[in-house]
């Protein structure tokens, strides 16, 4: 028999403490240790208390989300670690580990160590993260050290050092490394500076550990007396090995630097492309001689020190002008349209990618319509840029040209096509008619767009699509149907790219489904609202960029009323089509169904005579009238001054009798001469307001 209430036997000899043995809780804060459990569906982080305590946050400052923690870890750093979480959820792998450095709240960087398993369903997708975070300054100070306490070699220092840079993209992550306080260990150095060359001067971008800032070296001239300035100079090392030497050879400095008890140092510059970018300053407390394999080694140092300045500045210089690439290739500002409310947004991928081929344009348009565009080139670099920028330019010129959403998408791809790209894009087409809520979509190869309703609920607009622009160039299938739907005052389409949705580990129906959990529970006002649809991907990992586009129909809902336009260009057979399905939706629209079919042929008739007989474009209007009957009118208009015939059937040939038919059919019917041409005119007396109608379109 055991005896439940015995000491164990491994219980410490002499009384047992009343908390032996420690509590896991206990254990693990006395460790600096804590745990965190995310849930990857909801995104929302619970953190105890050890664990937000090594991030100096209290339960109160933090907000139950990955959000919470922005600014604290360095931000080369969380780029690393936004990578290993990806490269583990998308690779099925249980576990991963990593280790960052976060910004305590004095500003110091301190590292820790996170590691985390990864819990998945049945179907094997991630959905839950559980794991710890603990304290690694000990750690990694026992690995690495001081010179003077571990005496570690110069060699190691080289090879810690190259290995600690190696992540560094930008010229921001190198500065951030030293400053950080444990620069000088790797470097086995008492303090060190590092100065940078910019525009012909010397600019000291990090001094360690922590400031020693001397006044009047912060911006210094090349030719001016200090040891980074004759290394630069001369692009060889300088080695002072006394406190005579460094006083006899740079007076002016010495004097400021002498308490600091400083006593010898090592100026390294920094060279790239047989080009100095900048120096290195290792300053050390002990009087000491630097032996040739010393001096070989600190070379060496300066040249991986210099090869990692020299990518981080042409990573600057790419980024930036990939950046400047596409911010001139997006709109410089949205147009004010009345009737509708527009906000846009663009956020680049938050692991330092460079920018990608996302973008979005909104195109005014004749008779109180608009274009709203969104689309993804294909790729993250500056020729997605280029390529997006030239495509938002062809699309809003054939948009405004008065071609048919169909025919805009059909030329863009064959557009593309042309360019002698292996780029493909995706894109979606909007036009809306503002009075009276009409909106034909067009999409190619993109996601489906959103509606929300003026109650808050939401929906997924199911559009018919094409091939992506430039493929269906390529295999001929250049037709795009158009896909018509009503919005009403106040409810708001929601354009998007993948980029908003898509997520490692699962499908795309989850993400819209997600995505539309967002916007029901998001603000009205609509730039909040692309503000919160920002905070989406703040609040995951993400690898791509995002561009958002909503439109908000204003105004009060009514019946009757509204005016709607079409341009018809010659030999666009699309654009003809395209205003057949304006006229019918808006019949319908204005509770006119019972003479559909005689107004859609009477305006086809004159909008045909319009392109025939006139060799130029028409422009067909279409629009209700109220007053004591209510008519819908037909104007045709075009640039011709000829006047059209009515012929009797009598007559040699067919030409002119068409409109015999308008005759028979339009209660009044009439030309108008126009500055520029004329207009053939027709109306018709359709129901008022009071009658009701089935979907069949009867009278009931």
């Amino acid at each position: 028999m055991v005896d439940r209430g015995a000491t164990p036997a491994t219980a410490p000899a002499g009384s047992v403490p009343d908390d032996w043995p420690a509590r896991p809780e206990v254990t693990l804060a006395l460790n600096r240790m804590g745990g965190f459990d995310w849930d990857l569906d909801t995104g929302v982080l619970h953190m105890d208390a050890s664990a937000l305590e090594l991030f100096g946050l209290t339960p109160e400052e933090f907000n139950g989300r990955l959000s919470g923690l922005a600014g604290k870890v360095l931000a080369a750093d969380a780029a690393d670690l936004d990578a290993q979480i990806t490269r583990a959820l998308k690779e099925g792998r249980e576990t991963y580990s990593a280790y960052y450095r976060i910004r305590t709240p004095d500003g110091a960087l301190r590292w820790t160590y996170a590691q985390g398993r990864i819990r998945r369903d049945g179907e094997g997708r991630p959905h839950r993260i559980i794991g710890i975070v603990r304290d690694a300054a000990e750690e990694l100070g026992h690995s690495i050290g001081r010179r003077d306490e571990n005496r570690l070699s110069h060699t190691t220092i080289v090879e810690t050092l190259t290995a600690a840079l190696a992540h560094a993209r930008t010229v921001q992550d190198v500065i951030d490394f030293f400053r950080d306080d444990r620069a000088v260990q790797h470097l086995g150095s008492d303090l060190l500076v590092l100065g940078i060359v910019e525009a012909g001067r010397i600019h000291m971008v990090a001094e360690g550990p922590g400031e020693h800032y001397v006044p009047g070296t912060r911006w210094t001239r090349i030719d001016d007396n200090f040891p980074m300035s004759d290394v630069i100079r001369t692009m060889a090392p300088r080695f002072i090995e006394s406190r005579e030497e460094f006083a006899r050879s740079y007076p002016w400095l010495w004097e400021r630097i002498r308490d600091t008890g400083i006593s010898s140092a090592a100026y390294l510059p920094l060279i790239a492309q047989a080009r100095p970018v900048g120096a290195i300053g290792m300053l050390y407390r002990e009087t000491r001689g630097f032996t040739q394999q010393e001096r070989n080694l600190l070379i060496a140092l300066s040249s991986s020190l210099s090869q990692s300045i020299a990518r981080a500045m042409l990573y600057d210089q790419e980024h930036d002008l990939a950046e400047g690439l596409q911010q001139s290739m997006l709109p410089r500002r949205i147009p004010e349209v009345p009737g509708a409310q527009i906000a846009v947004r663009y956020r680049s991928a938050r692991m330092g990618r460079d920018i990608g081929g996302d973008w979005y344009d909104v195109i005014p348009l004749p008779g109180g319509r608009v274009g709203a565009v969104i689309g993804d080139v294909q790729g993250h670099d500056t020729q997605a840029a280029a390529v997006m920028g030239q495509l938002r330019i062809v699309l809003r010129a054939y948009a405004t040209e008065g071609h048919a959403p169909a025919t805009v998408m059909a030329r863009a791809s064959s557009f593309l096509h042309e360019l002698d790209t292996d780029r493909f894009a995706t894109c979606a087409y909007a036009e809306a008619d503002l009075s009276t809520g009409v909106v034909q979509l067009v999409r190619a190869g993109h996601i489906d767009p959103l509606l929300r309703h003026t109650d808050g609920t939401c929906r997924r607009l199911p559009v018919s699509g094409g091939l992506p622009l430039g493929l269906s160039a390529e295999f001929g299938r250049l037709d795009y149907p158009v896909t018509t739907v009503e919005i009403d005052p106040g409810e708001t389409l929601l354009m998007f790219t993948d980029g908003l949705v898509e997520q490692p580990g699962s499908d795309l129906d989850e993400g819209m489904q997600r995505l539309s959990a967002v916007v029901r529970a998001g603000p009205y006002e609509l730039h909040q609202l692309a503000d919160r649809l920002c905070d989406v991907i703040g609040e995951r990992v993400g690898e791509d960029d995002m561009a958002v586009l909503l439109l908000r129909r204003e105004g009060a809902a009514t019946r009757g009323g509204g005016r709607l336009q079409q341009h018809i260009a010659p030999a666009d057979p699309e654009a003809l089509s395209a205003a057949r399905h304006m006229i019918r939706a808006a019949v319908r629209a204005w509770g006119a169904r019972e003479r559909s079919d005689e107004i859609e042929l009477v305006a086809d008739e004159l909008v045909t005579n319009a392109l025939i007989h006139t060799d130029s474009a028409a422009v067909v209007t279409i629009r209700i009238i109220t007053g004591p009957e209510r008519r819908v009118r037909v104007d045709v208009e075009d640039r011709s001054s000829t006047l059209p015939r009515r012929r009797e059937p009598g007559e040699s040939g067919v030409s002119g009798r068409g409109l015999l038919l308008v005759d028979r059919l339009a209660d009044v019917w009439g030309v108008e001469s126009r500055g520029t041409g004329k207009s053939v005119w027709c109306e018709f007396v359709v129901p008022g307001r009071h009658e009701v109608y089935d979907e069949a379109g009867e009278s009931v």
